[in-house]
């Protein structure tokens, strides 16, 4: 209990705060605000900028909501960004419902509304290009909130959060909201450093505690044997012995694991329940004593019933496939289950017939329209990004009403789409990366498991792992248990950031802002500490230099010329070993059926006869048959050198190998040979009481034989030296040695130092070299660079393909084609067909297509070829997988003819139809491109955004 002059402190501070734009905001709520929440608005209205760093669902959007307050209050603009159109969308929804629709715009690339208000949520990507641009939307902007700010790690689009951060004006205050990170010290470090100064404020504490939780066959079982909530349990250094793990894994989970092949007696006592013990057995009352079998996987209809029984819906359960989401949902639905009252089935239906009802009636059926209603009307629903962008809204906007109660999705949905549920399933702990199957890392599990548990309206969330053959407990334990998830830097120069950052700053100041972002602050505090061990390492080598010194000359030297005789001993032993090596292998490929050979070593030592030779082989192995009339192969491994054969006999056509009568003669007809060989010669094999037909001496090559003169020579320097007659000569020599081992690692150091020295800013001059090769360079009478014609245009080109666009846009390949088949074209720089699909070339739909994508294809071609040997990331290649579904839609063809034939869903076509759009209206503003061309792009966008593309759920 707080003493009274506590009591009073904290009166105090809140009567402090009413006064305060902060304690207006608070008024809006009806409830505290959390002190995180109250420490990061304090930061921003006092003027600094702040990361917070939360869990999923902690409410951390508060600070971010506080930033748009203080903006609106102060008559100036706020930017909300996010990584996704999803939560762009859904964002643009709740502010717009408390602050005014008026007041509240939204750009995401394909969607633009009310661009010139107050406050504008949109997309990372727009706010990085209005910056390029230097837009007149970026006057007034005061507060700039990027949601989901840990995104910067993705490898693929993280850069842009970083080009954002460095670029934006001084004077706007930033508030970054971030997932828990382990490093967010160090993030918040590279903010002050770039941004001025910004308070870094992190917890790891949940408002609703986390029950984790395994699901065994239909039964729910704790994960944990403490029962106290995970979310609770002290994040620290494991207990000594003897004191209690928190991190104890229930024993009968472990017992389970253990018999899973077996039977099992017995029953849990660890049941799920708010950390309550339970007693009860594995299938029920019916098993009690009886031997347990295998465990049987509950049905995904199991699954829901069985939490709907402890009150643990609303769920969302993670499955790591779109088919794999939408086949629950039938299959659920064939089970009878229904999870709505008759009320709420009428609710239901007149939402979603609302929501839908501008969709074509043609589309419906292949777009899955009526099970998907009848679906929600029984409350359940897939969630994933095959559906069309309208279905997902609905889906989200039902459950987050408590209407829909189980949803199936994929992992897209974690990455910040408000829809939190009570509970959490996930059906495996490994997924498909499009490579391989991999399991999922603690970081990804606790992004999925963190949606469970709504505040305001759960006491308490859950997560559930489905029991599979095989399940570790321990190991899903670790998943759960485990809070260091480092924020690493994915940034790197683009060509289109590059002659950006050319042509408003010039090479200098580009090369300074670039050796600014965070993949450099992180590359440079990891050279601060190879940099100390170095210097402790040098530290150590004047110690050994010291001990090894001797009165009687240079010892340095002295070692050195050890360490060079050893060296060239070492080379001319590898040369040695390796010439002896190949002329063997050259010997044995020389070898033919009926040769006879004596083998000098290996298994079975001896005189034999090759049955068969081997020249096809990368290394010969040619079949012999010995004199004790075994059969087996000869290899190198078996020889000291080259082998030649001692005399030759003639096989027998039908020698078969398998027969030992055929094994006995030909056994036979050697030995006679090498009598007679031996007569001839005066020689015989051992076993003839003779010397055997050897190979000839191996003989050294000229440079072979220039390292034994430089040997010789560093021999006869190192006798003559006078610390060779040292009587301390092998202690300073030991000494030596480790001085030559300690410098070998401190070189290595130092050029790990050196390669990550600069290393942005050096791939950044790599570019260049690029750009300046293709011409979009150039030189000035200074020495510095600047954008040419072609260089400009490439400045208002944004993707991962961006050269290419601008490389195929100057040599023409998008002139000479019609709307249709220029929206085509766009299709092959913009989609990215999955590693299975990827197939043979299409038949293009017209003679000018075929002509434009071969233009396309070669350009990329060459462009991959500079870009390998500049040592730079490969552009993609074209991809050719949506050529007909989009020269169809674009001629106006109905959404089933177009998907007809394809592995393609409605929503994926959606996704990709609005990035063609996207890239048509960046290249229809392109400067210094002909009128009639732009034109031409506009028809384009116009024959793409019709029907389902053309609509969606956000009201204007």
């Amino acid at each position: 209990m707080s003493s009274p002059a506590q009591r009073y402190q904290a009166a105090m501070a809140r009567s402090a705060r009413a006064h305060t734009r902060l304690g207006g905001f608070q008024e809006t709520f009806a409830f505290e605000l959390d002190e995180f929440q109250r420490q990061g608005c304090s930061a921003l209205e006092a003027g600094r900028g702040v990361l917070v760093a939360s869990p999923t669902g902690s409410g951390k959007t508060i600070v971010g909501e506080f930033a748009i307050y203080l903006a609106l209050a102060r008559g100036l603009k706020a930017f909300y960004t996010t990584p996704i159109k999803a939560l762009s969308n859904q964002k643009y929804s709740d502010l717009a419902a408390k602050y005014g629709a008026e007041n509240v715009g939204l750009l995401t690339g394909d969607t633009n509304i009310n661009p010139d208000a107050a406050v504008i949520v949109m997309t990372t990507e727009v706010l990085r290009n209005m910056l390029y641009a230097g837009s007149e939307a970026l006057d007034d902007l005061a507060y700039v909130v990027m949601d989901e700010v840990h995104y910067l790690a993705d490898r693929f689009r993280g850069a842009v959060w970083e080009e954002v951060i460095i670029h934006l004006p001084s004077e706007v205050q930033l508030a970054s909201l971030s997932a828990t990170v382990s490093n967010a010290e160090e993030f918040g470090a590279w903010l002050d450093t770039v941004r001025g100064d910004t308070d870094v404020i992190v917890t790891e504490h949940r408002p609703i505690p986390l029950w984790q939780h395994v699901m065994v066959g239909r039964d729910i079982v704790d994960l944990f044997a403490s029962d106290t909530p995970f979310s609770e349990l002290p994040d620290g250094p494991v207990p000594g012995p003897g004191a209690a793990d928190p991190f104890e894994v229930n024993p009968e989970l472990t017992r389970l694991a253990r018999s899973e092949a077996g039977s099992l007696r017995g029953s849990y006592a660890h049941r799920a329940g708010r950390g309550k013990q339970h007693r009860g057995n594995l299938r029920g009352s019916d098993l009690r004593g009886q031997q347990q079998p295998v465990v049987r996987k509950a049905s995904r209809a199991q699954v829901i019933t069985a939490l709907d029984r402890q009150g643990l819906l609303p769920a969302i359960t993670f499955i790591f496939s779109r088919a794999g989401c939408d086949a629950a949902v039938r299959q659920c639905a064939e089970a009878g289950l229904w999870l709505t009252t008759e009320d709420e089935q009428r609710q239901i239906a007149r939402r979603v017939d609302a929501a839908c009802q501008e969709i074509p009636a043609d589309d419906l059926d292949v777009l899955g329209y009526w099970s998907w209603r009848d679906g929600l009307i029984r409350g359940l629903a897939a969630h994933h990004a095959g559906m069309l962008p309208t279905f997902k809204e609905v889906v989200e906007q039902l459950f987050v009403d408590g209407l829909v109660r189980a949803v199936f999705a994929t992992e897209t949905l974690a990455l910040g789409v408000n829809m939190p549920a009570r509970s959490v399933v996930l059906e495996k702990l490994d997924k498909f990366n499009g490579e391989a199957h991999v399991a999922i890392t603690a970081g990804e599990y606790t992004q999925l498991t963190g949606r469970a548990g709504r505040r305001g309206i759960d006491v308490e969330g859950h997560a559930v792992v489905l029991w599979q053959p095989g399940t570790d407990p321990a190991a899903v334990a670790g998943l759960a248990s485990r809070r260091t998830y480092p924020l690493n830097s994915s940034f790197q120069p683009t060509y289109n950031m590059s002659m950006n950052l050319l042509a408003q700053f010039g090479r200098s100041r580009a090369r300074e802002i670039l050796e600014s972002s965070f993949a450099q602050f992180q590359a440079d505090r990891s050279v601060v500490g190879l940099a100390r061990q170095v210097r402790s390492r040098e530290e150590s080598l004047k110690g050994y230099a010291e001990s090894m010194h001797c009165h009687l000359g240079d010892f340095v030297e002295y070692a050195r010329m050890r360490r060079d005789l050893s060296d060239l001993e070492n080379a001319a032993a590898r040369r040695k070993s390796h010439l002896r090596r190949s002329s063997a292998e050259d010997s044995l490929d020389r070898l033919r059926p009926g040769d006879v050979v004596e083998v000098p070593g290996g298994r079975t030592p001896g005189v034999a006869v090759v049955v068969s030779a081997d020249p096809s082989s990368h290394e010969p192995r040619p079949t012999i048959l010995t004199l004790e009339k075994q059969i087996r192969r000869l290899s190198i491994h078996d020889l000291t050198g080259p082998i030649t054969p001692v005399t030759g006999i003639r096989i027998p056509k039908a020698f078969n190998v398998k027969l030992a009568k055929d094994r006995r003669d030909l056994c036979a007809a050697v030995r006679h040979a090498l009598v007679e060989s031996s007569t001839r010669s005066q020689t015989q094999p051992q076993e003839f009481r003779g010397a055997s037909g050897r190979a000839p001496e191996f003989v050294l090559s000229d440079a072979a034989t220039g390292q034994e003169r430089a040997i010789s020579d560093v021999r006869r320097r190192l006798r003559t030296h006078p610390c060779h007659g040292c009587s301390d000569r092998e202690s300073h020599v030991r000494w030596s040695e480790r001085w030559w081992t300690l410098r070998r690692e401190t070189d290595g150091l130092l050029r790990q130092i050196q390669g990550r020295t600069n290393t942005i800013a050096k791939t950044f001059d790599r570019v260049c070299e690029v750009l300046s090769g293709y011409g979009y360079l150039e030189a000035m009478p200074d020495g510095g660079l600047r954008a040419s014609a072609d260089g400009q245009r490439l400045r208002r080109i944004y993707g991962e393909k961006d050269l290419l666009v601008s490389l195929c846009l100057r040599d023409g390949a998008f002139y000479d084609l019609d709307a249709a088949e220029l929206a085509t074209l766009a299709s092959t720089l913009v989609f990215q067909a999955k590693r299975e699909d990827r197939g043979l070339r299409p038949r293009m739909p017209s003679v000018g297509l075929e002509s434009a994508v071969d233009a396309v294809v070669r350009q990329w071609s060459v462009l991959e070829d500079v870009e390998e040997a500049h040592k730079l990331p490969l552009t993609g290649e074209p991809e050719l997988g949506l050529v007909w579904p989009m020269y169809k839609w674009a001629r106006g063809r109905p959404l089933q003819d177009v998907l007809d034939g394809t592995e393609l869903a409605a929503g994926d076509f959606v996704r990709w139809a609005k990035q063609v759009i996207d890239l048509l209206d960046q290249v229809a503003k392109v400067p210094g491109l002909e009128p009639s061309f732009a034109r031409l792009c506009i028809a384009a966008i116009g024959a793409v955004r019709r029907g389902v593309v053309a609509y969606s759920a956000v009201v204007e």
